[in-house]
C-alpha cells in the first residue's frame, strides 16, 4: 500500500513527491501527460511566460537549487519554466516515482482499509493511504460551444493545448478569440509575423508592461546572498511574493492629483504587479480603484491611435478585478496595419463557417483560430474525474453548488484528501510555487503528527466547512474582487455555479492552518487506526 498517491507531476506534484520522500513516505506521482511540468508543459503557446518575476517564481526548499539555478530573463519564458522543472525532477532523482501517460480514472474510499482505492483509465490500480490532487487551478481547458465550430476547415488552436511540434503562422490570415493573459501574450508574439491578425475581444484587459529583459545579475547576486531572508520576507506580502517592491501604505485618496499621477507613474515604469500596490487601498476601495483604472485607461489612450480602437480596449470594470495582465507592447499592437479588433460586446459571435468567423453580419476569413478562452478554472479538473468519499458520495455531487472544502485542503465526506491549489486556497492571489510550498509542508507535517498518534483518518466536519466557505466569501466581501466576472467566481463557464473560490491573502492564511495543526487538528474528525 502507498502512503500517498499523488495525481499531477506539475509543481505541486514534484514538491509533494520530494518532501514525502525526505519524510520517509511511499509515494507515487501520476500524469496524464508524457512529461513533467504541469502547466508549462501544456502552455507553449507563442510568448508563453510568468507574470511574476523568475527570481521569486521558483523553489525555496533547497538553498543549493537555489543558488546553482540561474534564470536567462526578468520573466522566464516557457521553455525556461520547462525546462526548469525537468531539472528539478532529475536533481532529486524523482522520475523512478512518476508514472507518464497515466491518466487517473477515479478513485473511492475505502472505510475498512482506510484507504483510497484508485483506477487509471487503462485499468491499473493503487491502494493508497492518502491521495493528494495537484491537479493544478488552470489545467483544464475552457473551449466554449461556438456555433459551427466543427465547419471550420482551418487548424483551431487552444493556448492551453498548444502542439509540441512547432506552428508556423507566417503569412497567414490568424483570428484570436479571448484577451487575458494568455491572449494578451499570443496576440503581441504573432501580430508581427502573420499576414492579418483579427483580435475577437469579449472582455477587455487590463495590461500592464513587464519592461522585461535580461536578469540583472547584480539584482541575482544579491538576493542569493540572502536567499532565506528574501524567501522570508516575501511570505510576509499579501501575495507570498513582491517585497523589492513592497506596496506603499498611503491611500489613493490622501495624496494631491499631482502625486497620485507621479506615484503611478513610478510603479508603470518599473511594471508588473506592483503597479496594484502603489496605494494601500486599491483592492478595498472602489474610489481608490477607479483612480487606478483611470491611470491605465489613460495610458490605452496614449498608446492606440485610433480612438474608436482605444475606447474598445479600456476596461469599465475594478483594476484588479480580473487577473491583471503583464505584457510586452499590448496596446500598441493594435497601431500595426495587420491587427484589427473585433469588440465582441457590440457584435457578438455569431457562427464558425469552413472559411471565417461572423460576427455582426461580417465574415472575418481565417485560416488559423487561435482559443485564448483560458480554463474551468480550480474546480474543472477534479469534477471529470470520478472521485467518491464515505459512503460512495461523489464529488461531483457534493460540490454540486460550489466547491465546498475547509482550508482550501480537504472536503468533508472525503477523508485521507488532500487538495493543493484548490478553492477556498490562496494560489489564485499569491506566487503559486509559493503556496504550493506551504501546502505541501502542512500536509506532510500533517500526515506526520497524525501516524505518530496513531490516527487512521483525518476528515473535515461539515461546521469547519462551512465556516471556511462563508470567511472566505467575507474576505472576498471587503475587496473590489465581487464586483466583475471573473474565473475567479466560475462566471467564465456556461452553468457553472457562481461561487467564490480563492481566498485573498497568504500570511493569514498560512497563520490560520498552523492553528490548526497547533491545536490539535480542529475542524477535522480524526479516526483511529484500524
Amino acid at each position: 500500500m502507498l502512503d500517498l498517491l499523488i495525481v499531477g507531476a506539475g509543481f505541486g506534484g514534484l514538491s509533494m513527491l520530494h518532501t514525502a520522500r525526505q519524510r520517509g513516505l511511499q509515494a507515487l506521482v501520476i500524469e496524464a501527460a508524457d512529461g513533467v511540468g504541469g502547466t508549462w508543459y501544456h502552455n507553449r503557446y507563442p510568448g508563453a511566460r510568468v507574470d511574476i518575476q523568475s527570481l521569486e517564481y521558483s523553489f525555496g526548499f533547497d538553498d543549493a537549487l537555489q543558488q546553482d539555478w540561474s534564470w536567462s530573463e526578468r520573466y522566464a519564458a516557457q521553455p525556461e519554466l520547462l525546462a526548469y522543472a525537468n531539472h528539478v525532477a532529475d536533481r532529486f532523482k524523482l522520475r523512478d516515482g512518476i508514472l507518464l501517460n497515466t491518466r487517473l480514472q477515479g478513485a473511492g474510499w475505502d472505510d475498512a482499509a482506510q484507504a483510497w482505492q484508485a483506477r487509471a483509465d487503462d485499468g491499473r490500480t493503487w491502494t493508497a493511504r492518502h491521495l493528494v490532487l495537484a491537479t493544478g487551478p488552470l489545467s483544464t481547458p475552457a473551449t466554449p460551444d461556438f456555433p459551427g465550430i466543427a465547419d471550420f476547415r482551418g487548424q483551431v488552436l487552444h493556448t492551453a493545448r498548444w502542439p509540441k511540434t512547432p506552428v508556423d503562422l507566417r503569412g497567414q490570415r490568424v483570428g484570436v478569440i479571448g484577451t487575458g493573459s494568455s491572449g494578451v501574450q499570443t496576440i503581441t508574439t504573432i501580430a508581427p509575423e502573420v499576414a492579418q491578425l483579427t483580435v475577437f475581444q469579449r472582455t477587455p484587459s487590463y495590461a500592464v508592461p513587464a519592461h522585461n529583459g535580461p536578469l540583472d545579475r547584480d539584482l541575482e547576486a544579491r538576493i542569493k546572498a540572502d536567499y532565506p531572508g528574501f524567501r522570508e520576507r516575501n511570505r510576509a506580502m499579501m501575495g507570498g511574493f513582491g517585497s523589492l517592491l513592497p506596496p506603499n501604505r498611503i491611500s489613493a485618496l490622501a495624496v494631491s492629483a499631482e502625486e497620485r499621477e507621479r506615484m503611478f507613474e513610478e510603479r508603470w515604469q518599473i511594471g508588473g504587479f506592483g503597479l496594484l500596490g502603489t496605494f494601500s487601498d486599491l483592492i478595498v476601495n472602489p474610489k481608490a480603484n477607479e483612480l487606478a483604472g483611470d491611470f491605465v485607461r489613460n495610458k490605452i489612450r496614449q498608446a492606440v491611435h485610433d480612438p474608436a480602437t482605444a475606447a474598445a480596449l479600456c476596461p469599465s470594470h475594478p483594476i484588479g478585478c480580473k487577473r491583471l495582465c503583464v505584457d510586452t507592447g499590448y496596446y500598441a499592437t493594435f497601431n500595426r496595419p495587420n491587427v484589427r479588433l473585433v469588440d465582441l460586446q457590440t457584435a457578438p459571435i455569431e457562427r464558425f463557417t469552413a472559411t471565417g468567423i461572423v460576427t455582426g453580419g461580417e465574415e472575418h476569413a481565417l485560416e488559423t483560430i487561435v482559443l485564448a478562452t483560458g480554463f474551468d478554472a480550480m474546480t474543472g479538473t477534479l469534477l471529470r474525474l470520478d472521485l467518491r468519499g464515505r459512503n460512495g458520495l461523489r464529488l461531483q455531487d457534493k460540490w454540486h453548488a460550489g466547491p465546498l472544502n475547509y482550508l482550501g485542503l480537504c472536503v468533508a465526506g472525503f477523508p485521507n484528501l488532500f487538495n493543493i491549489s484548490g478553492p477556498g486556497a490562496t494560489a489564485a492571489f499569491t506566487n503559486v510555487i509559493v503556496a504550493i510550498e506551504h501546502q505541501v509542508q502542512w500536509i506532510a507535517d500533517t500526515l506526520e503528527q497524525l501516524d505518530a498518534r496513531g490516527i487512521g483518518a483525518i476528515e473535515a466536519t461539515p461546521e469547519a466547512e462551512a465556516q471556511w466557505v462563508d470567511h472566505v466569501n467575507t474576505v472576498a466581501g471587503r475587496t473590489i474582487y465581487l464586483n466583475c466576472n471573473s474565473w475567479y467566481l466560475g462566471a467564465n463557464i456556461p452553468g457553472k455555479p457562481r461561487m467564490f473560490m480563492p481566498l485573498f491573502g497568504f500570511p493569514a492564511y498560512v497563520q490560520r492552518c498552523a492553528e490548526v495543526q497547533q491545536q490539535g487538528f480542529t475542524g477535522f474528525a480524526l479516526t483511529p487506526a484500524g
